[in-house]
């Protein structure tokens, strides 16, 4: 099975996919079967339990429970950047009963592992609905000298390669941002790669590296403690949190949008009135009691929505870093 075409520019196939599912939703809502409340549903995590993936699955599961009294078990299955779980649910029956809640990554790995996939994020799995959007930004240690995103620019220009930056590892969304960065701004800064998050973090709030992107609340309790500050976020508009902080587009690079996203899919063939059935269900999930404040609190904005939302989501994300992994000569570990 070949599936190297996916990275194709046009999204007509998958977003004419996605547009007919919505226009199933009246038909969805009257003949979905009734025998999907009684079964169980798996959430497919990626991941291993305790990151922000694993949490928000586990938050919307038992709302579900909660909602229509639909049990939902949470399988981790990490390893291999994630490949591991999403092509378990690629090949599962496309019963709406394993679904996959992905991350970011979904997207980022398909476009730098695209000849060696197990499976296509396009072709294999139907959208259910945009799940959270996390927000990231740009973090240096107090000790360095540039306290706005211009001096850190200039610094930069004035020593081309000098300053270097972490990331939780090569061809993250983190590292794949910082490229971004450097292109738009027209910088060269050195990549130190880590292996994981916390490694990165340590070093950079000791000043052992000299900046970092990060979501905002992963650096939330490290800048408030003294050890980092924030010079610019990657969201549209200013993070409520952090209201003295400007975003990139403000600042003069408007492409500079970035964040880390999570949504759930099902396998491709998964009946129309079924995705309709379980967008619903994500929905009323991400609108229950206490459900935004709890995914607040892991750094995460609920989302929801129609299927097209996610779909319209991967796919730029598909689209937007081929020619940045290009330009930054980024290979797969």
């Amino acid at each position: 099975m070949n599936h190297r075409a996916f990275l194709s520019p046009t999204r007509d196939g998958w977003v004419r996919r996605a547009w007919v599912t919505t226009l199933f939703i009246v038909a969805g809502l009257i003949s979905a079967s009734p025998a999907l409340a009684q079964k169980a549903i798996t959430f497919v995590v990626a991941a291993t339990p305790g990151t922000g993936v694993d949490i928000l699955a586990r938050v919307i599961g038992k709302q579900i429970l909660a909602n229509r009294g639909t049990a939902v078990v949470v399988d981790n299955r990490p390893g291999a950047s994630g490949n591991i779980g999403a092509e378990h649910v690629a090949r599962a029956k496309p019963d709406g009963t394993i679904l996959l809640v992905a991350a970011t990554t979904f997207a980022t790995n398909a476009v730098l592992n695209a000849s060696k996939l197990p499976y296509n994020p396009v072709k294999d799995f139907t959208p259910i609905a945009l799940l959270g959007t996390g927000a990231l930004c740009l973090v240096v240690p107090v000790s360095f000298p540039a306290n706005t995103l211009q001096e850190f620019i200039a610094a930069a220009r004035a020593k081309p390669g000098s300053i270097n930056y972490a990331s939780p590892g090569n061809g993250t969304p983190q590292h794949l941002a910082m490229e971004l960065v450097k292109l738009e701004a027209g910088i060269d800064l050195f990549h130190v790669p880590y292996k994981g998050t916390g490694g990165a973090l340590s070093d950079l709030a000791g000043g052992h590296v000299s900046a970092m992107i990060a979501p905002i609340h992963t650096v939330a309790p490290l800048v408030s403690g003294g050890k980092l500050k924030v010079l610019a976020v990657m969201s549209p508009e200013r993070f409520s949190s952090m209201s003295n902080v400007p975003t990139f587009k403000e600042l003069g690079l408007p492409k500079v949008q970035v964040d880390i996203w999570y949504g759930l899919f099902a396998p491709v063939g998964t009946a129309p009135a079924t995705i309709v059935q379980l967008n619903k269900d994500v929905n009323l999930a991400l609108n229950g009691n206490g459900v935004a404040q709890s995914l607040a609190k892991q750094g995460i904005v609920s989302a929801g929505g129609e299927p097209q939302l996610l779909a319209t989501k991967l796919q730029l994300e598909l689209e937007r870093w081929p020619p940045i992994i290009k330009a930054a000569h980024i290979t797969a570990d």
